[in-house]
């Protein structure tokens, strides 16, 4: 299904909106828990989700968890590509064969270079909000930009496994970069 830039936008405002009825404005991983949902949307995952293979469509989380239950609340009865959306939770990159989006937490900065070739080979969509992420191997990274968080995209690393991203998701991106220092 192809979605415009306004779709995106609007979805990530209304998913934000209505997290949680008692705040006024949400929490940074609330926020980015819409972001990694909204991302799995974006993805032409026809080349690497074989059909039937797996019966749900998984976000995961390595290293420690910052949005605790944000991510849980979130993905709760969604569906990408007509499966039910879960989120997981692993502690080593081998873990992530049935991950189609996989959240790297900070916590996990100096294990980064080993963690990123294992999943060159499993087409899974790296996201972080560490520094230099998308610099150094990684597909999105979080920024905060005025105070509104955003997201940069680095094509190489999401080009080299075999994902495609819309083009209506590169368009909202801050940043599209073609450039890959992984290793660094």
């Amino acid at each position: 299904m192809r979605w415009s830039i306004t779709t995106f936008a609007i979805a990530c405002a209304l998913f934000a909106s209505s997290l949680d009825g008692q705040q006024s404005k949400p929490s940074e991983y609330q926020v980015k828990a819409v972001y990694l949902y909204n991302f799995g949307r974006f993805v032409d995952w026809s080349s690497t989700l074989p059909a039937g293979k797996n019966d749900s469509f998984s976000v995961c989380v390595i290293g420690q968890d910052p949005f605790g239950r944000a991510l849980d609340n979130t993905l709760a009865g969604e569906l990408i590509d007509q499966k039910k959306v879960v989120a997981r939770r692993i502690s080593k990159p081998q873990d992530a064969t049935s991950c189609q989006v996989l959240f790297i937490s900070s916590s996990e900065d100096v294990r980064l270079n080993n963690i990123l070739p294992v999943l060159d080979r499993l087409n899974v969509l790296t996201v972080s909000d560490m520094s230099r992420f998308s610099e150094r191997g990684g597909m999105i990274q979080f920024v905060l930009e005025k105070d509104k968080i955003r997201f940069e995209v680095n094509l190489t690393n999401v080009e080299r496994t075999g994902l495609k991203l819309s083009s209506e998701l590169l368009k909202v991106a801050i940043a599209v970069k073609r450039n890959s220092q992984a290793g660094d």
